[in-house]
């Protein structure tokens, strides 16, 4: 059975590289495919795994919207959608990437939508590990209403307005027609002097289970020079954090 884990907080707080982070680890650390899904409409998670993105799913969603009738007359829409789909799988070194793109735009999607979601469920099976990174307010994780969210991780920097938003996503998570296992506050960027911060500890009622990751210079470089961050070094801060998160949240 697949081991969903799902990655959302505010724009900014890198939940991207948090992803991409996670792949890296239970890419070291198994020899299980993972299945990437970046539901961020600010799509960067190709960017973190150093892989090009041709196509997405908002892309074929706005096609099929334009052109309904444009698909070839010797298969069933259904078979086109899931065709394109196949095409839009980028692949990387023990994982594939599927980007969810664009938001919708004005009209009825449930036809196509009902599709992606019989195709997405089919496509997750597949795969051992999926891990996904939502936007903040997690539009494609609240559609799926028939799985369960194993690990949940919602990512914040250390500023007043991030922590409201982890509130805000762990009450709507909790408001969700989906069942979560556990759900974890990872704080990021933030100096371990300030680990103990009275605002922290307040947080605890929300969330009983708190992650640190420190800031990475490194990091920050690898990402300014466009370097994939599945290249960042075992002795990386921040890699050794996220392997650490992992360990303790027993991903694997």
């Amino acid at each position: 059975m697949s081991k969903i884990i799902a990655v959302a907080g505010k724009g900014g707080v890198g939940k991207s590289t948090f992803s991409a982070l996670v792949i890296k680890t239970i890419i070291r650390k198994t020899n299980d495919i993972i299945l990437a899904v970046d539901a961020d409409s600010n799509s960067t998670l190709a960017q973190m795994l150093g892989i090009d993105v041709e196509s997405t799913i908002g892309d074929l969603r706005e096609d099929l919207m334009k052109d309904p009738e444009g698909v070839p007359s010797a298969i069933s829409k259904f078979e086109y959608v899931q065709y394109q789909l196949r095409l839009a799988l980028a692949e990387g070194e023990r994982f594939d990437l599927v980007t969810m793109g664009r938001p919708e735009g004005p009209g009825c999607y449930c036809y196509i939508n009902n599709i992606l979601r019989t195709y997405m469920d089919a496509l997750t099976d597949k795969y051992a590990y999926i891990v996904i990174d939502n936007e903040a307010g997690m539009e494609h994780l609240s559609r799926r209403t028939t799985r369960t969210m194993d690990k949940f991780f919602i990512i914040t920097d250390f500023t007043p307005i991030g922590f409201e938003t982890a509130v805000r996503i762990h009450e709507l998570a909790m408001g969700m027609d989906i069942k979560i296992n556990d759900i974890y506050l990872v704080i990021n960027r933030i100096p371990q002097e300030s680990q103990t911060h009275q605002k922290i500890l307040d947080l605890k009622e929300s969330f009983p289970h708190i992650f640190f990751i420190p800031p990475d210079d490194e990091l920050v470089n690898y990402a300014f020079d466009g370097r994939s961050i599945l290249e960042l070094p075992d002795d990386s801060k921040a890699v050794k954090a996220i392997n650490e998160i992992c360990k303790n949240a027993e991903l694997m």
